[in-house]
């Protein structure tokens, strides 16, 4: 893996239905995206930060399920809550999960869930940054296909390493 390697492309683009709903596609999956009704929007669909949120927690859940697994603990379900809030906009953003655990879990499993959960690979994106490169391309730009990169089911592989 190289360091220019890049994973799956997201296309995101403009639906022409209200101000600001843009349809976001991966692979065979699309999801509507949007602002709420207060803020000018048709309220279709989850905002950016909540993407956000939810990526955090679903790598939080995939990852602790993961782990549990592999160590064939009696975990029965995870449900992760993360909020988000920022200040302003050059304010530091603060994510909040809150992990729900059922199962019969002892107190030592539990704690190891809660190291495995702040390994994953999305938290370790938030916490140690992320560089942002954008390119506004020619008209008419056949779009770039990236080369394969680790895989996210890679990285929580490699976040559940003893």
């Amino acid at each position: 893996m190289g360091a220019n390697s890049f994973g799956e492309t997201v296309i995101v683009a403009e639906t022409g239905l209200g101000r600001y709903q843009v349809e976001a596609r991966v692979a065979n999956a699309a999801i509507l995206i949007d602002e709420p009704v207060a803020a000018g929007g048709l309220g279709s669909g989850p905002n950016p930060y909540n993407l956000l949120g939810a990526a955090l927690g679903a790598c939080k859940t995939m990852t602790i399920r993961l782990y549990a697994n592999r160590k064939n603990w009696p975990l029965t379900r995870v449900q992760v809550d993360v909020r988000h809030r920022r200040a302003d906009l050059n304010a530091r953003d603060l994510f909040e999960a809150d992990i729900h655990l059922e199962g019969d879990l002892s107190a030592e499993q539990r704690a190891r869930i809660l190291e495995i959960a702040e390994r994953c690979p999305v938290h370790l994106t938030l916490t140690r940054g992320a560089d942002v490169r954008t390119v506004l391309l020619p008209v008419m730009a056949a779009p770039v296909q990236p080369a394969e990169g680790p895989s996210h089911m890679d990285c929580m592989n490699e976040a559940c390493v003893d």
